[in-house]
């Protein structure tokens, strides 16, 4: 491919200027100011842009797919501003101007970043603040599975009963792919169920009540459908068989039928129940008549006389010449209903679980104090499901069904039990809204209420729903209060309710959880097995929790002296004396090893699984620690294959591969980063040779740093590059904790938390707490 010229015409670069002189004068700067950038535009910053890099990223077909020349109107460029952070990027981490490009001197590099840099703050910092519109959020299943246990208690095994969650900007809590299909929606109906029944216990049922019929001794005006002794056979929609019976006493029965059809036509038969001729219950009977299939279903009932019929809804008859005809009918073969025939005897209060004790925190002494009790067991019990205070109409609404439930002669706990089961299934607990003001503000947004504030607090550092002194504060009003908000940070990374956020962050953002997919070949890899896998994927996350604990600045994460291992792990490292399963501090000096990068965990999931891979080790630390993804591969570019005769050193083989010039440029990034870690296998063994073949781990960083080992790479990347680390870092969290993905208008956000976290050398902490105070975080849009 020929090379493109270094330059531009003059009229294209003439018109970029002028565009770029309008924007800057309506930007919200004083006309001094302006007329200073565009003189530093016009003579300085504008021949570094036409010099070194407009030559190849314009046209129609720019290099990587990054065009620095898109304009038609003064607001284009505006609205790319992703396009040049991406190129600021770029040139900050000295990725670009490409090797074979005119070099770019340091100090013209500083400051055409700076340059950059400030007039986008510039002009996005002097607006009104931006903090985004966030998609209703749907509590994932990890969410749902730890909100159910701070609220009742309860271990509900969400993952084994839900589907999935989607994934989107490399975590599970994204509100824009956090659907609600059909098939969670009725998985939510019976986890609710069981729940509930888990969370209160209701009365010991009296004695039972049962009826058992077969279908011929059902009432049916068409004596001749009686098949033998016990069959039904409904052929047509009338009339429909039934039964009259009386009630004991009100409650719930439950209802069996066991039912077959003739099939024809492009249905089953529908069988409908009908209680005193109101429709109430409807099956599809798919089944053929050797093999009847039970259908059950509940109905409520009072007291008394009560006729129960059931009806064949879909009849279908096709004659056909010479041939019999398509006739479908039901069959109706046993009809059971059971219930309850006397009063359940009364609960015994120091028999019931903890749960059930602290939702029944009153208890009536008699029929009088049955509805105000059951109005404050539900206003306390609802404000913590739906983790803010009930409006008057939801609990009007809750307390109206309790009633219903009572009169129907249901017990105290249980109109309780099913409040509780309509309230998990609420869009008010499934997701966490946060609603629009009332009454307009005059801005585009508004700050969260305390509950809000507590709610997103909660769900970034424990995943689940915020605990008693966070509700009280929200209570109190006290959480805006900006020494209590940090006082409550401090004391939630401190809380054992944080190794959800270890967890869930750091997995995710290290890539953690494709360690249990991971296959080295057994051959090559014996060692590997999934006690293993487990044991890497532990290690990492404790070292993770001891940078977060012992409040470390965040840097330590890539080149701290101690890990966390225990026998197995360090045995397998060769690193002596721990003993036991349980995982310690354990030091790393004179070991080769330090931070993320030489632990097993990273390693392995940046390798094939037959040898290591360089450029996917590359390709991890620049998405993941530098947040400057490589773009994709062109087309028709063959990979290095796993198998096959190998030509040299896999260095060598690289160096091959990277001859070809649509390879050169990413490779020129990834290759050394991820030759610096040659020195550990597909797994993280250290070795001094591969397959016979002498290491070769140094490399040239695009800035032209030489390292040659793990330990080498961690201190350039600590020295130089620990800006774009600690960037990422906070780029990753806030998106985590937002759950969307960062836009260009949170820029400004990003660098007030980098420079608040900054003036605290980067403690963990200062991270979270400049997070919390970031409008993003605590602001939302009011329309």
């Amino acid at each position: 491919m020929p090379k493109k010229p270094l330059c531009l015409n003059h009229s294209k670069w003439s018109l970029i200027l002028q565009l770029m002189l309008i924007w800057f004068a309506n930007t919200p700067a004083s006309a001094e100011e302006t007329s200073r950038r565009a003189d530093e535009l016009r003579h300085e910053v504008g021949p570094l842009l036409s010099e070194n890099c407009l030559g190849c990223h314009s046209g129609d077909e720019p290099d990587g797919g990054l065009a620095l020349d898109i304009f038609t109107e003064p607001l284009d460029f505006v609205k790319q501003q992703k396009v040049w952070r991406k190129a600021i990027q770029k040139i900050r981490i000295q990725a670009m101007p490409p090797p074979e490009g005119k070099a770019l001197d340091a100090n013209s590099r500083l400051r055409l970043v700076d340059w950059l840099s400030s007039v986008m703050d510039e002009f996005e910092c002097g607006q009104e603040p931006t903090p985004g519109r966030v998609t209703m959020r749907r509590l994932n299943a990890n969410e749902y599975k730890n909100t159910i246990y701070e609220l009742l208690g309860i271990r509900f095994a969400a993952a084994a009963n839900f589907p999935a969650d989607d994934v989107g900007y490399g975590f599970d809590n994204i509100g824009d792919v956090l659907t609600l299909p059909p098939i969670l929606m009725e998985k939510y109906v019976l986890a609710a169920e069981e729940i509930s029944r888990l969370a209160i216990q209701t009365p010991s049922p009296g004695s039972r009540f049962e009826i058992g019929l077969s279908g011929s001794e059902l009432r049916y005006d068409q004596e001749n459908n009686r098949k033998g002794q016990r069959e039904l056979i409904i052929t047509s929609s009338e009339p429909p068989a039934s039964l009259d019976l009386d009630i004991p006493r009100a409650g719930v029965y439950e209802i069996t039928i066991q039912a077959s059809g003739d099939q024809a036509g492009d249905e089953p038969p529908i069988m409908q129940l009908n209680l005193d001729s109101k429709p109430t219950l409807r099956w599809p009977v798919p089944n053929e008549p050797s093999t009847p299939m039970e259908l059950s279903g509940k109905l409520r009932m009072r007291s008394g006389r009560h006729r129960i019929e059931i009806r064949f809804v879909n009849d279908f008859y096709q004659p056909r010449e010479g041939q019999t005809a398509l006739d479908r009918n039901l069959i109706i073969h046993h009809v059971l209903l059971a219930g309850e025939a006397e009063k359940p005897k009364p609960l015994r209060l120091d028999q019931t679980s903890a749960s059930h004790r602290r939702i029944f925190f009153v208890q009536p002494t008699s029929k009088a104090e049955l509805p105000t009790a059951t109005r404050q067991i539900i206003q306390r019990l609802g404000s913590r499901v739906f983790r803010r205070p009930l409006l008057d109409e939801e609990l009007d609404s809750l307390c109206e069904l309790a009633e219903t439930i009572q009169q129907d002669e249901g017990s105290f706990e249980e109109s309780i039990q099913i409040v509780l089961q309509a309230m998990l299934i609420s869009p008010k607990f499934l997701f966490r809204p946060e609603p629009l003001p009332s009454s307009g503000l005059g801005q585009n947004y508004r700050t969260l209420d305390n509950f809000e504030l507590a709610s997103r607090l909660s769900y970034f550092l424990w995943s689940s729903m915020p605990d008693e002194e966070l509700f009280t504060l929200a209570w109190q009003k006290k959480l805006n209060d900006q020494a209590v908000l940090d006082q409550q940070i401090m004391r939630m990374l401190r809380d054992r309710r944080s190794n959800e956020f270890v967890k869930n962050f750091a997995s995710q953002w290290l890539t953690l959880r494709r360690i249990s997919g991971l296959n080295p070949d057994p051959t090559l890899f014996p060692a590997w097995d999934p006690q293993l896998a487990q044991l890497v994927q532990l290690e990492t996350l404790n070292f993770f929790a001891g940078i977060m604990r012992r409040d470390l600045n965040i840097l330590r994460l890539l080149d701290a002296d101690f890990t966390y291992l225990n026998e197995p792990l360090s045995n397998f490292y060769g690193i002596g004396g721990v003993k036991g399963e349980g995982f310690r501090e354990v030091s790393l000096a004179g070991t080769g090893r330090a931070g993320l990068l030489t632990q097993a965990s990273i390693l392995a999931v940046t390798s094939n699984p037959t040898r290591t891979s360089p450029v996917k080790r590359g390709k991890w630390i620049l998405e993941n620690l530098l947040a400057t993804p490589p773009p994709p591969a062109p087309p028709g570019v063959p990979e290095l294959r796993d198998r096959g005769p190998l030509l040299g050193t896999l260095k060598q083989q690289m160096e091959q591969h990277r001859s070809d010039p649509a390879c050169a440029n990413c490779h020129q990034l990834m290759d050394p980063l991820g030759f610096a870690l040659e020195n550990f296998d597909a797994i993280g063994r250290y070795r001094d040779s591969d397959r016979g073949q002498p290491i070769e781990s140094q490399g040239v960083l695009p800035d032209g740093t030489v390292v040659e080992s793990a330990s080498e790479l961690q201190a350039a990347l600590v020295s130089m590059h620990s800006e774009e680390f600690v960037r990422c870092v906070t780029e990753k969290l806030l998106t985590y904790a937002l759950g969307r993905g960062l836009e260009y208008y949170d820029r400004c956000a990003v660098e007030t938390i980098l420079s608040e976290a900054r003036a605290q050398d980067f403690r963990f902490s200062s991270v979270i707490q400049a997070i919390v105070r970031s409008d993003p975080f605590c602001k939302t849009l009011a329309d």
